[in-house]
């Protein structure tokens, strides 16, 4: 079976270096050069996605957790020219598979997707009802209706939302939505939740955060 595989990357030159070597190793594949192409692709025939963390119009992580709060459960490859721990963690914090500092070895990139692709899942279903996000606009869209979201509010509801209903913890909520590894208070963590609850409530969903104390949050 061959697979195909989404390369999202805005540089031209290595778009195409990575869709030839891709071809070359015997996938099919897919370019998309921002986030929104991205998201228009991938819920396609797409079987892995290889996503650039610095795209044009969204963080490419903002990207990926918009993939899995629609219920794509594909494996998503990182590119990215930052290689700290604190990257690579909100990397993996926002849904992605693993993590590939540029420059890197084509044929890293084709052996980890074989390898992501094996233990692969296609799709879940998303709980999320009448709530969309978009990535490029840090916006939630309720029964046609979009709300401005912060880039950290749109983190921790794409992660809750991605979750099915299940409870996050309250350290992976931290950790997702403030990427860069800054310190953040508990008090903080439940201003951000509390705000998220008015938006949905106002944005007229059926939805909202629930507290399992002691333990964490969920959407339902």
């Amino acid at each position: 079976m061959q697979h195909t595989i989404l390369v999202v990357e805005d540089d031209h030159a290595l778009r195409d270096a990575l869709l030839r070597g891709l071809r070359e190793e015997g996938f099919a594949t897919l370019a998309a050069q921002d986030g929104a192409g991205a998201l228009r692709l991938a819920g396609g025939a797409v079987d892995a996605v290889v996503l650039d963390v610095g795209l044009p119009d969204a963080d490419g992580r903002d990207v990926c957790q918009a993939m899995r709060a629609n219920g794509l459960l594909l494996p998503v490859i990182f590119l990215t020219a930052h290689h700290g721990l604190t990257d690579r963690l909100g990397g993996f914090s926002a849904g992605g598979d693993d993590y590939l500092t540029k420059p890197f070895h084509l044929a890293e990139l084709a052996a980890r997707l074989r390898v992501a692709l094996k233990r692969a899942g296609r799709a879940a279903p998303a709980p999320a009802g009448d709530l969309a996000l978009d990535p490029a606009r840090h916006t939630m869209t309720v029964r046609g209706r979009d709300t401005a979201l912060t880039p950290t509010e749109f983190r921790l509801l794409a992660l809750l939302t991605a979750s099915c209903g299940d409870i996050v913890r309250r350290r992976e909520l931290v950790r997702t939505g403030w990427p860069h590894g800054a310190q953040v208070s508990e008090n903080t963590l439940d201003q951000y939740l509390s705000r998220l609850r008015r938006k949905l409530r106002e944005a007229g969903s059926d939805l909202t955060i629930r507290t399992a104390r002691g333990i964490g949050h969920r959407l339902a």
